[in-house]
């Protein structure tokens, strides 16, 4: 079994006894021992993820890497958080995820017109099983709690994952940076409601929502 830890905040240390992990192509940076690197193609397991990858143009690029030893993972100096899985699911930004065991499944979940209103595509990842994920992050992420009686808004730039039982919708208003008047058009929220967790990053990428 995979053992994956954190060497500072911005390197991810698997150590690998003869298994297996997934992850980013490109993404390693060294390893001891022995070693065999393999690409895949992204986007998702199976049928689904073939006709995913079809619909949308997309190709996440990603490796299976095997062996003996120590393989040390990191995308542009961005922070790496560690996520556990006993049997949830983690939806993800594609680019946000860097690492999986090889026994966790990924696909695609479709995010229709709220995700294309968001900025983050028709489609997002999924991540599904028992085992540890790696997500990254522009800076710490800020791990908030959703309750059915407290439910959550987030710049739609600044989301990274979530898990849980949580549904997502968009909700227009003025964004966090337009009240300061820095904004760039009608702001963008994302409202998450249910119970569960919401990976939030202190930094925001440009949404179709503008500067928000």
């Amino acid at each position: 079994m995979a053992q994956f830890r954190l060497q500072g905040s911005r390197v991810l240390a698997v150590e690998l006894g003869g298994d297996a992990v997934k992850a980013r192509h490109g993404s390693m940076v060294a390893y001891t021992g022995q070693m065999t690197f393999k690409k895949l193609t992204g986007g998702g397991d199976g049928l689904r993820g073939m006709v995913t990858r079809r619909l949308t143009g997309e190709r996440m690029a990603v490796m299976e890497v095997k062996g003996q030893g120590t393989c040390y993972f990191a995308d542009k100096a961005t922070e790496i958080n560690l996520v556990r899985l006993d049997g949830e699911t983690l939806h993800v930004e594609a680019d946000n995820l860097l690492c999986t065991e090889a026994g966790l499944h990924t696909g695609t979940s479709f995010t229709g017109l709220n995700g294309v209103s968001s900025g983050n595509g028709l489609f997002t990842t999924k991540v599904e099983g028992h085992g540890w994920a790696a997500v990254t992050s522009n800076g710490p992420a800020v791990i908030l709690r959703v309750s059915r009686d407290m439910p959550l808004r987030v710049d739609p730039g600044a989301y990274v994952a979530h898990t849980g039982n949580l549904h997502r919708s968009l909700k227009s208003g003025a964004g966090w940076t337009t009240v300061i008047g820095e904004g760039g058009g009608e702001a963008v929220q994302v409202e998450f409601t249910g119970e569960g967790l919401v990976y939030v990053q202190p930094s925001e990428k440009v949404t179709i929502g503008g500067d928000v």
